[in-house]
């Protein structure tokens, strides 16, 4: 049960930054749901293994490539879900700051709840 309210948070924090960005676009809740799974799943199995193999440079840049990881991330989540769109990769590292803060805020009023 509880990992059905987190995937549902999850997709109302998709479909809500989509309504805030005007460079992403959702079709609806039920594609916010499926991005928000996708998304999970890209950040569990493919960004390891891309955060490993661009070290080096995450390295030199103290981090900050880290946000282009993550940005390229939603872009391959884009490239896999039609129905979801997003311009660039400015918008999409913007797209993943927004969720991850919306998500957290909705988890934390759902922990509220219980």
């Amino acid at each position: 049960m509880k990992i059905l309210v987190d995937i549902l948070l999850s997709g109302l924090a998709v479909f809500v930054t989509a309504l805030i960005l005007p460079g992403v676009h959702v079709d609806g809740f039920l594609i916010a749901v499926a991005v928000a799974v996708i998304l999970a799943l890209v950040n569990a199995f493919v960004r390891p293994l891309v955060f490993f193999l661009t070290l080096p440079i995450t390295v030199l840049t103290l981090g900050l490539f880290t946000f282009i990881i993550t940005g390229f991330m939603v872009l391959l989540v884009d490239w896999l879900i039609s129905g979801f769109e997003v311009n660039n990769i400015l918008w999409a590292i913007l797209f993943a700051f927004i969720v991850s803060l919306i998500s957290s805020f909705l988890r934390s009023l759902a922990r509220l709840s219980r």
